[in-house]
Order: structure tokens, then C-alpha cells, then sequence
């Protein structure tokens, strides 16, 4: 079964009801007011109403439109009494098991008896079997990889899962190893359970794959037509949206320009990607040499450390943010309004995903890129097929109130 969410040709329409139309637990209710949540989504309206009555969904949507929340709002709405571990959520980083993780407990504020536990490779098993075995956790979200240490070992009991969930599926799917590792995990689950995959992009192979582990899905599309791209001439409306340059750099010149941008521009927080660890590092410690409140985060560092600096930033104890590409898909953090492509994206899919962390949720943001190579401009090219980018203004040019969050 086939949902769209854009009106016309062979998509529904999306209606304009409100929390109140989905009939949750009055819990949630409460749960979903303390956050702030005022009214749904699109990709909300489009998918709650099917995941609440136990449909198998496939789900594609543009980041920052609030696709957590559906099926944290779904599960705990369905099993708001759980008894055993009865929900596995699976994602490709310890960060975005993690994020999800604190969503599932910003959405049980009301339901303290609901156990949510994170499951990571990393950190010695052990400590993780301990709080298997202590807290009876009922939800679990966990990297593929040590689910399947912890199933091999025979250390946590899969068998009455009702729930399983995939986050940022297509990157479990494209690559190989965790493939392997996620079919490993959902063969030890039952056969009878709610399957949930949500992406910001599927590929129709991907979708393919995703859809044989279903049974009468709902495949909901919110079309890439709808992307809240804005013009760098016009002056987003009061709904927000993601203000998108570029800027033709030399190489030599980029830590001069980089400088006058973040002393330029009022940003609550930035997070800006470059192309490898060594450059990270480089660049992080350049900027704390000139007391810019920077930190670095990529995938060779310590398990502990790499969460702790996480965290540190989420809480906004860092407002400036470097890293590869490990923080550019699924990572939420929401004061993040600046986007700096210092090396830009390998493709038009990964620009995306690095440039949606600001602009979330329908807050303003601003996404700048520096253009050095001929590899840069062709894949520039690329994303102009996509988003309106225009060549960067002088920053006195740019109004704060265009994208500094409320």
C-alpha cells in the first residue's frame, strides 16, 4: 500500500488535524505538550494514523520533520504497559541510539514504569549485560552490531518483541556488514511484529530490500518537491525555513574566511563538516587556539569520549561543532542554526543530510559552502538541481532574523 504526502496526481492529500485527532493516551498527550510540540508534521499526519493500528510502515521524508517522533509517539501509545522487551530500535551510530533513546524517555515522562535502555559497541559488554540483566529495560535501541554480540552470547531475549524499528534505514541496508548484523537481529525476533524503517532517502533497491522484510506495508513518501529550500533573495516566512549559499574559496584561504563568518554571523550553534579525522583535528584545534568554543567529534575516538563530547554540545556547552561526515545524518540538536560545508559534501545526497541540521523542525537556519575543486562545482551543479543556492552575500548583507532560531 502506497501513501504519498504531497496533493496531486496519485498522493493524498494530507488533512489539517491536530494532536488531539490521533486519540493517544493522555499520557502522550501530556508528554507531547511539555515538548512543545504545538501541532503535527506533515510526515506525523501522514504516518502516526497507520503505525497506531499496528501497519508495517516504509517511511521516506526530508530530515527535520519530526520522524523520531512517530514511531516513539506510535510504540509507546500502542504498549504503554509493556511487560518484557517488547521494542528494538536499530541505528547506525551510538549518537543516534542514542538521541532516540532520550526521546523514548522525553515521551514516557508520564509512564515511568516504561525501562528504555542504549546498546553500543564500544564500551566493554559486560557493563551492558549488567544493565540487561538489572533494569529489565522494555525498550531497547542499539547499533546492529552489538545486538548481534549480545544475541551471540546469548545474553538478551528477543522473543517477545512486538516492535522493530530501523532509523536511517538505508544506511543499514546499503552497507554490507550491517545488513548482515540487522537480519541477524530480526531473525531472532518473531515472526508476528511491527515493522518500522524510516530514511530521508530510499533508493528503489533499498526499498526493495526494505520492503521484503514487511507484510502489507504502508510505503509513505513525502515527495523531495517539498523541500523547504528558500531562495537567497527572499526573506523566509514566519513558518522558517533554510537560507543556502555558496562561496568560491582557494584552499589557502579558508580558515581566514571560515574566521570572519563565525565572527560575523549570530549563530546559537554551528556545526561545520570537513573531509577527514585529520582535518577535524586540525581545524578544531586551530579554532580553540583563537578561543572559538569548539569541539571535535569523529568515529577513531574512544567510545566514552565520543559520547561525552555529544552530549557536551547537545547540551550547549560547545556552540561550535567539527566533524566528518559521522554527525551529518539522523543527529538532532536543536539550536544548531549555521551549517559551514568547510569541505563540501562528496554528492548531492550527503549535502542534504549535512545541511538539514540546521533548519529543523521548522526553525530557520543557514547553510554556507565553500567551492574550491572542479569536483566541488560539479557536485555545487548537483545540488542546484535540487535547492535554490546562490553565491554568498557580504555577511553585513544577511539579516540575523533570516535564520537565527527563535
Amino acid at each position: 500500500m502506497d501513501v504519498g504526502a504531497k496533493t496531486g496526481g496519485s498522493h493524498v492529500a494530507v488533512s489539517s488535524m491536530g494532536w488531539k485527532d490521533f486519540m493517544l493516551n493522555p499520557q502522550l498527550y501530556r508528554a507531547i505538550a511539555d515538548c512543545g510540540f504545538e501541532h503535527p508534521s506533515k510526515v506525523q499526519h501522514a504516518v502516526i494514523p497507520a503505525a497506531i493500528v499496528n501497519t508495517d510502515i516504509l517511511c521516506q521524508a526530508k530530515s527535520g520533520m519530526g520522524k523520531t517522533a512517530v514511531f516513539v509517539i506510535s510504540v509507546i501509545h500502542q504498549n504503554p504497559e509493556p511487560k518484557e522487551l517488547e521494542t528494538v530500535v536499530l541505528a547506525h551510530t551510538r549518537e543516534l541510539a542514542m538521541q532516540i533513546s532520550k526521546e523514548f524517555k522525553r515521551f514516557t515522562k508520564y509512564l515511568p514504569e516504561i525501562k528504555v535502555a542504549t546498546i553500543y559497541g564500544g564500551v566493554p559488554i559486560e557493563e551492558q549485560i549488567n544493565t540487561l540483566k538489572n533494569e529489565r529495560p522494555h525498550i531497547v535501541c542499539a547499533t546492529p552490531g552489538r545486538m548481534k554480540d549480545l544475541l551471540e552470547h546469548q545474553k538478551i531475549d528477543l522473543s517477545h518483541v512486538r516492535f522493530f524499528i530501523v532509523d536511517e534505514c538505508d544506511r543499514l541496508l546499503e552497507e554490507v556488514r550491517m545488513r548482515e548484523q540487522m537480519l541477524y537481529v530480526f531473525t531472532h525476533t518473531p515472526k508476528k511484529k511491527q515493522v518500522m524503517m524510516f530514511s530521508a532517502t530510499l533508493s528503489p533497491e533499498i526499498r526493495e530490500i526494505a520492503v521484503k522484510h514487511m507484510q502489507n506495508p504502508a510505503v509513505i513518501i513525502v515527495d523531495e518537491d517539498d523541500e523547504p529550500s528558500v531562495k537567497p533573495d527572499v526573506v523566509p516566512g514566519a513558518s522558517g525555513g533554510l537560507l543556502q549559499y555558496y562561496f568560491p574559496i582557494q584552499e589557502k584561504d579558508k580558515n581566514r574566511k571560515l574566521v570572519d563568518l563565525l565572527d560575523g554571523l549570530e549563530f546559537n550553534q554551528c556545526i561545520i563538516f570537513v573531509s577527514s579525522i585529520l582535518r577535524a583535528q586540525s581545524l578544531d584545534k586551530l579554532l580553540c587556539s583563537i578561543n572559538f568554543p569548539s569541539i571535535c567529534i569523529h568515529s577513531r575516538m574512544e567510545t566514552s569520549e565520543r559520547i561525552s563530547r555529544f552530549t557536551e554540545f547537545k547540551e550547549g556547552k560547545k556552540r561550535v561543532l567539527v566533524s566528518t561526515d559521522l554527525m551529518g545524518r539522523g543527529i538532532d540538536v536543536e539550536f544548531v542554526n549555521v551549517v559551514i560545508n568547510y569541505d563540501m559534501a562528496p554528492d548531492a545526497k550527503q549535502y542534504h543530510h549535512r545541511v538539514y541540521r540546521a533548519g529543523r523542525f521548522g526553525t530557520k537556519g543557514l547553510a554556507i559552502s565553500f567551492i574550491c575543486t572542479k569536483e566541488d562545482k560539479e557536485i555545487l551543479e548537483e545540488v542546484q538541481k535540487r535547492f535554490s543556492v546562490g553565491e554568498l552575500p557580504d555577511i553585513a548583507e544577511i539579516d540575523p532574523n533570516w535564520y537565527r532560531c527563535a
